[in-house]
Formats: structure tokens, C-alpha cells, sequence
């Protein structure tokens, strides 16, 4: 499958008193993440909401293991965990720079038109996407 890395520095404002990340923040480098991710198969949430599509989440799981410190540069990585033409689920793990996981979890979307909110067959209403996705997860590293 293909893996999708994204940097960040730990800025302050993600951080709490004891100078770790909050854990609402990587629900926000997951987003990073994942828009960096649509980015390198061509793709952008811009272009698809100009289109009609928009892309809710609809299910989050998220597993603490070690806290990223502010300062510390961290780095996501982003692969499409699970994906039926309907559904995408997306996979990310958050590393400190000694390579340790600091957090891993996955986010369940569906594409959705963005008059009516009604779910869309990827195949049918937007096929580029769907190959993309078909073959990031058959791309082998």
C-alpha cells in the first residue's frame, strides 16, 4: 500500500500544561495527514467540494502510546486502511523523532453530495478517485 509521510512541529498551542500534545490535536495532523495523502494521488478537498463531494467522517478510533513534546518534529504516516467504493477508512501513526509511535488510529469516511448529503458510489460519481484509492492500497513499497 502506498504510505503517505507528513511532518509537523509541535507548536505550543497543541500542547497542555505538561508540554505534550493535546489529544484533540491529532485528530487535526490526522486531517493533515490525510489531505496531504488525497494531495499525492492527485487529487484535493478543494477541487472535490468545487465538485459537489464532500467527505465526512463518520467513525474515529484513536490509540495513545507515547505523548509527542513540544518542539519535537513528528512526523504522519497515512495509508487508505479499507476501502469499498462507499466507504474509505484511513489508517495513520504519528512517530516522535527517535521513531517511537506516538499514536496510531484510523478515521471512516463517505463521500457525500453536497446539496442533499446522500452517500455516492466513488465508481459511479467520481471513478479517478475510485482508481486511485484501488490502487494506493494494491501499490506495494
Amino acid at each position: 500500500m502506498f504510505v503517505s509521510e507528513t511532518s509537523v512541529t509541535v507548536r505550543y498551542a497543541e500542547t497542555d500544561q505538561m508540554g505534550v500534545v493535546y489529544h484533540a490535536n491529532y485528530l487535526v495532523w490526522f486531517e493533515l495527514g490525510r489531505t496531504d495523502l488525497i494531495e499525492k494521488l492527485g487529487f484535493n478537498y478543494a477541487g472535490m467540494e468545487k465538485d459537489g463531494i464532500l467527505s465526512p467522517v463518520i467513525d474515529v478510533s484513536i490509540r495513545y502510546k507515547k505523548p509527542a513534546i513540544y518542539g519535537e518534529q513528528a512526523t504522519i504516516h497515512t495509508w487508505i486502511e479499507a476501502y469499498d467504493g462507499l466507504k474509505v477508512t484511513y489508517g495513520y501513526r504519528v512517530f516522535n523523532p527517535n521513531n517511537d509511535i506516538c499514536v496510531e488510529g484510523e478515521t471512516q469516511h463517505i463521500c457525500v453530495k453536497k446539496e442533499s448529503f446522500k452517500p455516492l458510489i466513488m465508481k459511479k460519481h467520481y471513478p479517478d478517485l475510485d482508481t486511485a484509492y484501488r490502487q494506493a492500497m494494491a501499490t506495494s513499497e
